[in-house]
């Protein structure tokens, strides 16, 4: 839910600037479910795999910061 309100709430100036704060909410979504799992979950294979998935998110966040940066809108 939160991360549903967050990407409704990003915008941006420009279709592309509204698209990357739009994934980077959505990223940072994917990173608290899967902080969620470790914290709760029991099955080892699923924690590996939101491990992963949490280091990719993390990437693609990094990847899109630096395009805001790149094109001067605040990251």
């Amino acid at each position: 839910m939160r991360m549903h309100q967050r990407m409704m709430q990003a915008k941006g100036a420009n279709p592309d600037e509204t698209w990357a704060r739009k994934m980077i909410e959505h990223h940072r979504g994917a990173i608290e479910t899967g902080n969620i799992l470790l914290s709760r979950g029991s099955d080892q294979q699923l924690k590996a795999m939101a491990r992963k998935s949490m280091a990719e998110q993390q990437k693609e966040i990094d990847e899109l910061q630096t395009w805001l940066r790149t094109h001067r809108k605040a990251a």
